[in-house]
């Protein structure tokens, strides 16, 4: 049994990455380990039946990365990556906890791709602008890729459409200011002031995805669903290459074997010697992982490897100088 709370690294006032899901496309715990349970049963989602979320780090939403960007005046900005099929509860449970104010015009949204995972609580960032029943207010800047913003026009017309129609009522709706960006490792961005570099990265051989890069005094990179990196990608992050990363945060699906769309814990483990950070942490886990057992192996590899590696969970709070 784990006993207290889920532990952060507390990063008082300065910059610092809120992992809001650390799990898989259907989440952890699985479904279908509590209607179907197995004989034994499943240990890591039996858990969420016991042990609240907030103390049981194996209980993981869809992977989502929010950037608490503390600027040089002192002034916070937030940069989230991501709003999946678990935002409102991620709100919920991890805003509240780390004293996030709210997803504003100030705030910045970028995603990684269109998949449900990553964009189906676009509907939900509604609950956290401020309130306008006419929708009066400035829209948040969210950035997307060319690709992605033609399916989210018709998975979200409503959210995509500049204006009425003729005869249309007003409908109280999550209010965005769309911007394209380039799946490009030569044509980064900015948002709230930070500089990003977008990473295409195969997500199966026939669907492209983007990670980020981004931070100047420390060397971010941030993949949550690959399967393979284009040569040139793996240059920008490389330590033999565009130079050595200070934090990468990698896809690792399933604890053994392989996957046609994500990297498991042994291609994710080679994928770190091979780019060689100085630290990383693991992100978009099925429940097959067990954040103790498998942090005191990991514990071990990295002194044998000279990396330090291990599982995020949901609610960590890392400080990092950006």
């Amino acid at each position: 049994m784990m006993n207290g709370s889920v532990a952060t690294e507390n990063g008082g006032e300065g910059s610092s990455l809120i992992f809001l899901g650390t799990g898989c496309s259907s989440a952890v715990p699985n479904a279908m380990c509590l209607i179907q349970k197995s004989d034994p049963p499943c240990y890591v989602c039996s858990q969420s039946l016991s042990i609240p979320p907030e103390r049981n780090p194996n209980y993981r939403g869809n992977t989502s990365l929010l950037i608490d960007y503390c600027q040089s005046d002192g002034k916070h900005k937030y940069i989230q990556i991501d709003v999946g099929k678990t935002f409102r509860e991620q709100v919920l449970r991890w805003f509240t906890l780390h004293n996030i104010p709210q997803v504003d015009s100030v705030s910045r949204i970028i995603l990684t791709h269109e998949h449900a995972d990553a964009v189906l609580g676009l509907d939900d960032i509604r609950s956290v602008q401020p309130f306008s029943p006419t929708n009066d207010i400035d829209p948040t800047p969210i950035f997307v890729s060319q690709f992605a913003m033609d399916s989210l026009a018709v998975k979200f017309p409503y959210l995509v459409q500049k204006k009425l129609k003729e005869g249309q009522e007003v409908r109280r709706v999550t209010q965005l200011d769309w911007r394209l960006i380039e799946e490009d490792c030569e044509k980064p961005f900015v948002a709230s002031d930070l500089s990003f570099t977008p990473l295409p990265v195969m997500h199966g051989e026939d669907y492209v995805c983007l990670g980020f890069l981004f931070g100047e005094k420390s060397r971010v990179a941030y993949i949550s669903d690959v399967s393979r990196f284009p040569p040139s990608t793996e240059y920008v992050i490389s330590k033999s290459g565009g130079g050595q990363l200070d934090l990468l945060i990698l896809d690792t699906l399933y604890k053994t074997g392989s996957h046609n769309t994500h990297l498991c814990f042994p291609q994710t483990l080679e994928t770190i010697k091979r780019l060689c950070p100085k630290r990383a942490l693991l992100i978009g886990m099925t429940h097959e992982f067990d954040h103790h057992k498998d942090n005191e192996f990991l514990d071990e590899w990295s002194k044998r490897e000279g990396i330090s590696v291990k599982l995020a969970h949901d609610g960590l709070r890392v400080p990092i100088d950006l």
